[in-house]
């Protein structure tokens, strides 16, 4: 049966509605072991263990026989080892006895299973895992750290649409910065990354990646604008949470996630939404059109006339939008000092 929850203040207590979360998502929502249930476990408890959340361990019960059997399992998968590891240290983190988590990162590096990884990403996750246990190398040591430090800071990459790169910028200064542990230095450089990332974002209402950029931003010492937290919040607020288990599980429940952990890094108030029994499913409301595809249109049909100069654009682009994206570029245009500099790459205007 269907039980629909509005999104109402709740009544149990936080620690209750944790523990209903990490009871769903480890036994109500996908079988245990798949890969989609690897990841989104790992990003629920990565979500937990970056807050410093501590828990009752009776709330991570679900979870203690995946903790205590992970180094067969490694043996098994050695392909899903940094799931492996991030499950696992995340509990230990979070209140489970530091029984496993040395000894599969010693596991890991004995195998040399991050030696395997064609991606810098990647082995950047990696090495960040095995850090947590005093394994290996830094996130930014030698050649691997050059590399993700030259990505990130050529800021052209990330004035064009390119949802690869985007997710590949936000990770890469969360690996750095070990999810706010740490001060990543980034250069200015890195920073505007940053910004173009989140105005393409906010541009396309594109909530999930506009959290991941707030969230990035703060873990590199900056403050993201607060119309792009506001706008972040209410979107996760906006969620509506209920427990079928018999739903598509192609739902929103990333986005519900990484917004409400971008709100609470924010330092915003938490959100008491109710968290049923049973197997959760989560729906964000239904979103208007952003600017971004109309914006790439106007300049598409404007051919050889367009300019990458935004105050010789911007009467020519706002004639072109409907209501809806027309207000939505005028906020992305107001939300940061950085909007003309982005236009710039983004028009990719001749000459």
């Amino acid at each position: 049966m269907t039980n629909i929850v509005l999104l109402r203040p709740d009544t149990s207590d936080a620690p209750t509605r944790t523990a209903r979360l990490i009871r769903a998502f480890a036994s109500e929502r996908r079988a245990q072991g798949d890969v989609f249930w690897l990841k989104e476990n790992a990003e629920l408890l990565g979500v937990l263990a970056s807050t410093g959340c501590v828990l009752n361990p009776d709330a991570l019960e679900p979870l203690c026989e995946f903790h205590a059997n992970c180094r067969e399992m490694l043996r098994d998968f050695p392909q899903y080892y940094r799931f492996f590891l991030s499950i696992c240290l995340d509990l230990e983190d979070l209140g489970l006895p530091m029984t496993q988590g040395i000894a599969l990162c010693e596991d890991v590096a004995r195998a040399g299973l991050k030696d395997a990884e064609l991606s810098d990403l990647q082995r950047a996750e990696a090495r960040r895992l095995l850090r947590r246990r005093g394994v290996g190398q830094e996130v930014s040591d030698g050649a691997l750290g050059a590399r993700l430090r030259d990505f990130i800071a050529r800021s052209a990459t990330f004035a064009v649409p390119n949802r690869k790169a985007a997710y590949e910028l936000t990770h890469i200064v969360y690996y750095l910065s070990d999810y706010g542990r740490c001060d990543p230095e980034l250069p200015s450089e890195a920073q505007l990354s940053l910004q173009f990332t989140g105005l393409l974002a906010f541009l396309d209402q594109d909530m999930d990646l506009l959290a991941e950029v707030c969230a990035a931003l703060r873990f590199a010492g900056a403050y993201p604008n607060p119309l792009w937290e506001k706008s972040v919040t209410a979107c996760n607020r906006a969620h509506l949470i209920q427990a079928d288990l018999n739903a598509p599980l192609q739902d929103d429940a990333h986005e519900w996630l990484v917004t409400g952990w971008a709100a609470h890094i924010a330092g915003g108030p938490l959100h008491a939404q109710h968290i049923p029994e049973g197997g959760l499913r989560f729906y964000s409301v239904p979103k208007v059109q952003g600017a971004l595809r109309p914006l790439a249109e106007c300049l598409s049909d404007m051919g050889a006339q367009r300019s990458a100069d935004w105050g010789h654009m911007r009467p020519h682009v706002l004639s072109y939008l409907g209501p809806d994206s027309h207000a939505i570029l005028l906020e992305t245009e107001r939300s940061s000092p950085y909007f003309e500099q982005f236009f710039e790459g983004f028009a990719r205007a001749r000459g």
